[in-house]
């Protein structure tokens, strides 16, 4: 199958490399002319002999919908659609209708590996039929790692599953990040005690029930800028870990860490948190606590 790749940003020129060195002809479309290989879509299409994969790598949203509704338009029965962006699940099943509605098929993937992964390849999971991703799985095979076949990649389920599971990934990722934020947090704050706060995430490298990818990369983090005093504190968030918690409560699933990192993220928005100077306010008023006022 002929492949074709929308959006030629740091994820998508990276995945796009990747399945070029594996030996896989990929034609790219960009709205960027300097980094675009043809000049619309209608050429992408044109450029690729039939049956062809277009997959699509743009802001989610509108932006990815828009650019479904024109592939609907320009693509023919037979070809796919993927969505390998980080749309919510929910958009898919109206995705794939106006595909389907055309003889087009669709398939969602959610995909993790950030700049890293055209080097060490992308943990996918896919959501779609069986037909659809029995024809996608030479390109699944060059992106994803090196290792055994049921690991990074997964055929999740039917359309929407697989970024349903990403949706759950990020949200743990959210609450990983923040166990290792806070444990940061209370080791630097006991300086006398624990001068080389580095080198303690360095050792839990090795032989450890924490040691992960995220932690390696915490220790590059702390190796180029040890004290972190080079960041500022402000967080965004991406949207899937909003969406995992509005999930636990529409499915009434506790999800009490995830909810906490992602409030943590708020929280680090605001300079001078009105909440905790209710707190503040409440402490003085009822037990004559102490505050501090801004000058």
């Amino acid at each position: 199958m002929h492949l074709g790749m929308v959006g030629l940003g740091r994820m998508g020129g990276n995945m796009a490399e990747r399945l070029r060195a594996a030996g896989h002809t990929v034609v790219g479309y960009d709205r960027d002319p300097e980094i675009s290989d043809v000049p619309s879509l209608e050429a992408l299409v044109e450029a690729l002999p039939a049956p062809r994969a277009v997959w699509v790598m743009v802001p989610a949203g509108e932006i990815t919908r828009a650019t479904v509704h024109q592939l609907g338009d320009v693509l023919e029965e037979g070809d796919i659609v993927i969505d390998g962006g980080n749309s919510r699940f929910s958009d898919d099943a109206p995705n794939a209708a106006v595909l389907a509605a055309k003889g087009i098929g669709y398939v969602d993937v959610g995909v993790s590996g950030g700049v890293w992964g055209r080097e060490s390849g992308y943990g996918m999971m896919a959501g779609g039929s069986e037909e659809n991703i029995a024809a996608l799985m030479p390109v699944f095979h060059a992106l994803r790692p090196d290792g055994p076949r049921d690991e990074g990649f997964v055929h999740a389920g039917s359309v929407g599953a697989g970024h349903y599971a990403k949706m759950v990934h990020n949200g743990i990722e959210y609450a990983m990040m923040q166990g290792f934020a806070e444990g940061y947090e209370l080791l630097a704050s006991q300086d006398d005690l624990i001068p080389d706060v580095p080198a303690v995430f360095k050792a839990w490298q090795r032989g450890t029930v924490v040691r992960s990818w995220l932690l390696e990369l915490l220790v590059r983090a702390l190796d180029e800028d040890d004290d972190l005093s080079q960041l500022d504190g402000y967080v965004d968030d991406s949207g899937e870990g909003r969406w995992t918690v509005e999930e636990g409560i529409r499915n009434a699933v506790p999800l009490p860490t995830i909810a906490a990192s992602l409030f943590a993220r708020f929280e680090s928005r605001q300079d001078n948190s009105p909440a905790m100077r209710a707190i503040a306010a409440l402490r003085q008023q009822f037990g004559g606590h102490a505050v501090k006022s801004l000058e």
